[in-house]
């Protein structure tokens, strides 16, 4: 599938435009939406605008930039008008045989979007490239993970590793919810960060991970940065064949 990115100009000129993050993360097969400006194009849906109806403006400007980015992406599949409002626990419904993931952070909206008959799942996420607070960092990561993040910032301190984390389990979480329909803790998922450049590990702490006839016990994903740590972006995607 074809790989939209829009971007704002930057002055300094082209080589220096934010990179497609995501479709460097994806298979072809998932067709991927991403822009660094807020979009107002397209058809409105009250389902949507009432959803948002009581948030700040940026969320309201946040939550339907998103929202353009997946019918933009699954329009590819025939499905550019669909209504997407959360289910109650907040999850996004997508269309039948359609299985996606959008995310948002400072800078940056995106969506990706496939067909159920080329994968089971799919989890995006995008995070500011900072540190996480020292405060969370129990609530988020296993003593386990911990040592492998101090260890790794030993050896290449240009990536906040414990942020990186964080992200794998946030791009776990949108790949497991819709299909175990429940909860997972942050300390229910174990990630390793793999030997392979831009490549993890992540292993589901919970009993019974198999979830609508696939085996969810253990995720593979990938991660890239968009720059070094304290500017830019961190990444991480997720697909299930």
């Amino acid at each position: 599938m074809a790989v939209v990115s829009q971007a704002p100009v930057d002055p300094r000129g082209s080589k220096h435009q934010p990179m497609q993050i995501f479709s460097k993360l994806l298979p072809v097969a998932v067709s991927v939406v991403e822009t660094r400006t807020e979009l107002d194009a397209g058809p409105r849906f009250w389902q949507e605008d009432q959803y948002v109806a009581d948030a700040v403006e940026a969320r309201q400007r946040e939550f339907r930039t998103v929202r353009i980015c997946a019918r933009q992406a699954l329009a590819q599949f025939g499905h550019g008008n669909h209504v997407l409002v959360p289910d109650k626990q907040r999850a996004p419904v997508w269309p039948p045989n359609i299985v996606g993931s959008m995310t948002h952070a400072a800078g940056l909206r995106a969506a990706a979007v496939a067909s159920t008959g080329d994968f089971s799942g799919i989890g995006i996420d995008a995070e500011p490239h900072q540190a996480l607070p020292a405060e969370v960092v129990d609530m988020i990561l296993l003593p386990e993970e911990q040592r492998l993040a101090s260890a790794l910032q030993a050896e290449d301190p240009s990536i906040a590793w414990d942020k990186l984390m964080f992200s794998a389990k946030e791009s776990v979480f949108k790949t497991w919810y819709p299909l175990a329909r429940r909860w997972l803790d942050f300390l229910e998922c174990e990630i390793t960060v793999g030997q392979q450049p831009g490549v993890f590990t992540a292993r589901i702490l919970q009993v019974n991970p198999v979830h609508s006839g696939v085996d969810l016990s253990v995720l593979g994903g990938k991660w890239v940065s968009e720059s070094r740590v304290g500017d830019g972006l961190l990444a991480t995607a997720i697909t299930v064949r």
